[in-house]
């Protein structure tokens, strides 16, 4: 397993946050388009021997679904940019999040707009992943990959959320072999199974159980990619939960590699 950790779980100084996750034992962090933009931040990535597999290019979110066709041209250039940043950085999986409105026209100009995104990240070397997210236009993973299964396209994959799978009540190892090689990046987190918390790992619904299963579900479908924590900030010690929720992993896990 490659472990992995979604940066933005820290706030305060860039390289402060590299070098305490690089402390803690990780060799990749995940991060968003305005991160290791300085050439000082670049240099202490470099220094500290950490890769970065995954950008999550959406952040600040865009409009990619808007009706005003120039509002989502500026959406489209701001996520290419995004994938143009991960190249550079060396990630090999860039996603996005689903919008807000779940209208039939709303979700094709979704879909129009993220095909030849997908055609340009494979041009870059890049997967290029959509992330299931309750309360937004593609709520489920069963969702999420009927429609990049609509799609077509060979390089659009879904970006898997357990904390997300408990909110909409899937079961995760279910959903990991019904995306197969489809699967293109993986999110760890936990919640109570209503709000998304991003709490550590066991620290809210998710069991042992449940978290073997879906590590025995990712080598059932040989996936080879990163699975990522992704916790946040308001936690009352997320350095603390990001370190129990690295142990808890690799000790339920197949192991790092």
């Amino acid at each position: 397993m490659i472990l992995s950790c979604c940066a933005w779980a820290l706030s305060g100084p860039e390289e402060q946050n590299l070098d305490r996750l690089a402390e803690m034992g990780f060799r990749h962090v995940d991060v968003r388009p305005q991160a290791l933009r300085s050439p000082r931040a670049r240099q202490c990535l470099a220094d500290l021997g950490l890769r970065v597999p995954c950008v999550a290019i959406a952040f600040p979110e865009v409009p990619l679904d808007s009706p005003d066709e120039q509002e989502a041209a500026r959406a489209l250039a701001q996520l290419a940019a995004g994938l143009h940043h991960a190249h550079e950085l060396g990630a090999s999986t860039a996603y996005v999040v689903p919008g807000m409105d779940s209208s039939p026209p709303a979700l094709a100009r979704y879909a129009r707009a993220i095909e030849p995104l997908a055609e340009q990240a494979a041009g870059l070397s890049l997967r290029l992943g959509i992330e299931h997210f309750p309360g937004r236009c593609l709520p489920t993973g069963a969702a999420t990959l009927e429609f990049i299964e609509n799609i077509g396209h060979p390089n659009l994959y879904l970006l898997f959320d357990l904390g997300h799978a408990q909110i909409s009540a899937e079961d995760p190892a279910a959903l990991i072999r019904r995306a197969g090689a489809r699967l293109g990046y993986v999110h760890l987190d936990d919640n109570d199974g209503r709000q998304d918390l991003h709490l550590g790992l066991l620290e809210g619904v998710l069991t042992e159980a449940t978290l073997r299963q879906t590590c025995a579900a990712l080598e059932e479908v040989s996936y080879q990619g990163p699975v990522s924590l992704e916790l946040h900030p308001p936690l009352p010690d997320p350095l603390d939960a990001l370190r129990r929720s690295r142990e808890v992993t690799l000790r339920l896990g197949p192991g790092e590699r």
